[in-house]
Parts: structure tokens; C-alpha cells; sequence
């Protein structure tokens, strides 16, 4: 199984929390990673994506359907976001679009590093692969790595 997590890309700071829109800052971040990661997604992806407005927009710049879970919501534990994409057990590949600190503790999980929790900066992915009971980091990118 693979499992992306995709940060949402810059918004306003603004309230309340689930209406945040991205600036224009956020929809090229998120535009730039979107243009990277559409021909690279193993088919079949599920894409599942939280219903706050920022995220809604990031998964929007990939151009392809995707499934808006409450269980994605800011503040949820990395446990219920890990069982939602049937990590590491599931078939196929899994892409989150969700929050920070969520997405870093997932990534500490996933790294079995726990007493670490990582940052994940704003419109980045994290790319894991779980594989005969290995786990590979295939991908971590940032869109400002990403050429235009």
C-alpha cells in the first residue's frame, strides 16, 4: 500500500478555522504540487480529503474526485486518519489532504519515531510505500522544489 500526505497549501489567518481559504500563495503551492503529483498517482488513488475550505481547494488543483471525510477534520488523531486510509494493511494507494501537527505525527508513526514529532511544511507531501513489512520513504517534497 502506498500513503500520501499532502499538507494543505498557505491560507488566511483567518476565522473560523474551517472556512480558512488559501491566498494566492497557497492555490500556486498548491497548483505546482498538484502538476507534480497527477501523473505520478498510482491509479485507483483514493483520495480523501478534510472538509476544511483550504483543503477542499488544495485537492480541488489536482482536477480529479475525491471523498471529504469528517474523520479528517483538523485536531483528529493520526490513529483515525491511519484506520480511514487502511494504512498499511490496504490495497492500493491512500492520498490524505489534511493538517499540521496531524500529518507530522503521522509521518512519526509511519517512521516508527514517536518520540519525534515532524513538521510538514504548508502544500508538502509525504510519500510512504508499505511493502512485505518494510515501510520506504518513496517521496518528500516541498513545492518550492518543484520547477515551474
Amino acid at each position: 500500500m502506498e500513503l500520501i500526505l499532502w499538507r494543505h497549501a498557505e491560507a488566511e489567518d483567518t476565522y473560523p478555522d474551517m472556512e480558512r481559504a488559501l491566498t494566492e500563495k497557497g492555490r500556486h503551492q498548491a497548483k505546482r504540487m498538484a502538476a507534480w503529483l497527477k501523473p505520478r498517482l498510482p491509479q485507483n488513488t483514493r483520495i480523501l480529503v478534510s472538509p476544511a475550505r483550504r483543503t477542499q481547494q488544495t485537492a480541488e488543483a489536482l482536477g480529479l474526485d475525491f471523498n471529504t471525510l469528517d474523520a479528517l477534520a483538523p485536531d483528529t488523531s493520526p490513529e483515525a486518519i491511519l484506520a480511514a486510509a487502511g494504512w498499511p494493511q490496504g490495497e492500493g494507494a491512500a492520498l490524505i489532504v489534511g493538517h499540521q501537527p496531524t500529518l507530522g505525527e503521522i509521518a512519526s508513526i509511519v517512521l516508527r519515531s514517536r518520540d519525534y514529532s515532524l513538521d510538514t511544511q504548508k502544500g508538502a507531501i509525504w510519500w510512504f510505500a508499505a511493502r512485505r513489512g518494510e515501510i520506504a520513504l518513496k517521496a518528500a517534497l516541498t513545492p518550492e522544489l518543484l520547477e515551474e
